[in-house]
């Protein structure tokens, strides 16, 4: 990346942005808005800060920084969004928190990290809506969950059901979810359906046994229709797929094990696709129950979904879908 002469960290939340620079010192706090965006111009004036030599730098906090990046792309500022992970991680030991002092940290490591640091690509909007539309989707089918378990509770205690509040109001609360549900996913559908790369890709690795619907939206959705990892191994880093190496010296001899640091939602999403591929995929059957013999389920399991990640990463490339032309030898 290119050296900038001014570096703002922002430290994004619902309400508010703190924003530090560290070639001058000084701290803004304004409200996450247009009227706070404002006074955030204003203060750069005031401070002789060139909007065209300077870069935004800010975490990922899932929703509150859209606001702050749409601003920066209006006006055409660079940014960046990192991991609060990393920056934590890269800090050593810190003693105390607050707004302030997190903007100044993430300006700090971004000063120390310019030269590795790349600007981050416009918002696509499309993308925004999927990953909003699943997390809701999410949650309505967390709650749905609870429900039934809550009705089923219910029939093993009482014997007569038909005068009992509780699960009348519970039914009448899952019908509602479902309803809610089936509209979230036909929204859903509709946006990868009306996007010709969005609907290539997904008809592509839905044709990979084990891939269904909710894996399908969801790969679409946080690799960005593969555009934000360069490769298969990339992304099973990321999903917390590949092991590491747990030694030193002499002293210590651990397993290689996965990373705790990961996306562990789309993990557990894998998770179902691999039992899936397991059951239903002869290849991959095969060379599951070869590797029970000797391996853990979980190890195996975690295989499976690695496997998976690198067919997804070939059809795309190749752009065609997948065959089955696996025959199981004699």
């Amino acid at each position: 990346m290119k050296k900038h002469k001014f570096i703002l960290g922002v430290d994004v939340s619902k309400n508010t942005l703190d924003i530090y620079c560290t070639q001058i010192n000084e701290h803004l706090q304004i409200q996450n808005g247009t009227v706070g965006f404002r006074e955030f111009l204003i203060w750069c004036k005031a401070h002789k800060i060139d909007m065209k030599n300077c870069v935004v730098v800010m975490e990922y906090t899932g929703g509150y920084e859209y606001k702050l990046i749409q601003f920066c792309e209006n006006k055409k500022i660079p940014f960046i969004r990192i991991p609060g992970l990393a920056i934590k991680r890269s800090l050593g030991i810190i003693r105390g928190k607050n707004d302030k002092v997190d903007s100044k940290r993430i300006a700090q490591y971004a000063s120390e990290k310019h030269s590795s640091l790349k600007i981050s690509k416009p918002l696509d909007k499309r993308i925004v809506q999927l990953k909003e539309l699943i997390r809701f989707r999410k949650r309505c089918v967390k709650e749905n969950a609870g429900y039934q378990a809550t009705i089923k509770e219910r029939k093993h205690i009482h014997t007569d059901l038909e005068k009992d509040i509780i699960v009348k109001e519970l039914e009448q609360k899952l019908g509602f979810n479902e309803k809610i549900i089936s509209k979230v996913e036909s929204e859903i559908m509709n946006i990868i359906e009306t996007n010709d790369s969005f609907k290539i890709n997904y008809d592509l690795i839905t044709s990979i046994k084990g891939i269904g619907k909710v894996n399908g939206w969801m790969t679409i959705a946080y690799m960005e229709n593969f555009t934000s990892f360069p490769d298969g191994r990339t992304y099973a880093v990321y999903v917390g797929v590949i092991p590491f190496d747990h030694s030193s010296g002499t002293s210590i001899k651990g397993k290689k094990r996965v990373s705790h640091l990961a996306n562990k939602e789309l993990k557990s999403e894998l998770s179902q696709a691999a039992k899936s591929a397991m059951q239903w995929d002869k290849e991959i059957r095969e060379y599951a129950n070869r590797k029970l013999k000797e391996k853990g389920w979980g190890t195996v399991v975690n295989n499976v979904k690695f496997k998976l990640i690198l067919r997804m990463f070939a059809v795309v490339k190749r752009g065609t879908k997948y065959v089955d032309s696996y025959h199981i030898a004699a």
